[in-house]
């Protein structure tokens, strides 16, 4: 009798198809070679979207574990470097997202529970991810948006941020050899040191979101409404200098007709 050849559809790895067995229909995995994996595609996380879409994929995959996973997300909040906190904080927004599509709440819900320590891990209240505060919010906005997070969250959320968005050391560019990261300033305020090549990474990264951010703007469904209705949202309100520049447009254009007319009259009179 030939031995069964494990089916590779049940997983992403040879080792992990090697680690997992059919029993009653239902894939039997190594939680903790789950969490080990999702952890490291945390601390791999970049500001492209194929990236955070992985790693939420993945979430759901093994949403039988979405406890111990998510206790890996705040986990890594808390351990990484600002660069890295700013990336999960929009992969939690992709997180939620599809759970949703899923119809997986239960990803979602816990994120509801533990906002405010994501927020707290990614823009800590020493003023030290002050970098972090503009990408925070517009992640905030996007969960509003997919009905995540409440108007009311959001806005005392965003209130606690004002004070944590101005902070004189929350990036030192200038790394000194020897200074060790999460020194203190001669006031006695943290003070976190980047070296070059996160600066530069986190430049790029800034850059990628800014591009991704004008795409969207100018994204549409196709429908005419939809269009129309976009157009109607960008317009400003009328007020009385438009007005009066559409009169002496009105004017200019009844000027040029009256000259058209007596330039062609006085060719016909030549005539």
């Amino acid at each position: 009798m030939s031995t069964p050849v494990p089916d590779e559809s049940l997983s992403d790895t040879p080792a992990e198809v090697k680690k997992a067995k059919e029993k009653g229909g239902k894939m039997m995995v190594d939680p903790f070679e789950v969490r080990m994996r999702f952890t490291t595609q945390l601390q791999h996380l970049s500001a492209s979207v194929t990236s955070a879409q992985k790693a939420a994929l993945y979430a759901l995959k093994y949403r039988d574990l979405d406890e111990d996973l998510h206790s890996c997300i705040l986990e890594q909040l808390e351990r990484n470097n600002m660069n890295n906190r700013a990336n999960i904080m929009y992969f939690i927004e992709h997180l939620c997202d599809m759970a949703l599509k899923e119809n997986h709440p239960a990803y979602v819900r816990m994120m509801q529970r533990d906002i405010l320590r994501v927020v707290d891990s990614v823009v800590p209240p020493d003023g030290t991810g002050a970098a972090n505060v503009k990408h925070v919010r517009h992640v905030l906005n996007g969960l509003q948006t997919k009905n995540v997070l409440t108007s009311e969250s959001v806005t005392e959320i965003d209130a606690a941020l004002k004070d944590r968005d101005t902070h004189p050391s929350h990036l030192d560019m200038d790394h000194e050899e020897g200074t060790e990261e999460g020194s203190k300033t001669k006031a006695g305020t943290p003070q976190i040191r980047l070296d070059k090549k996160q600066i530069e990474q986190r430049i790029e990264e800034d850059r990628e979101r800014n591009k991704r951010l004008r795409e969207n703007m100018w994204a549409v469904t196709g429908n005419d409404q939809d269009e129309y209705n976009q157009m109607w949202e960008e317009l400003s309100d009328l007020g009385e200098d438009d007005f009066t520049r559409f009169r002496e447009e009105a004017e200019e254009r009844q000027e040029c007709v009256r000259k058209h007319m007596e330039f062609w009259t006085a060719k016909a009179a030549e005539k």
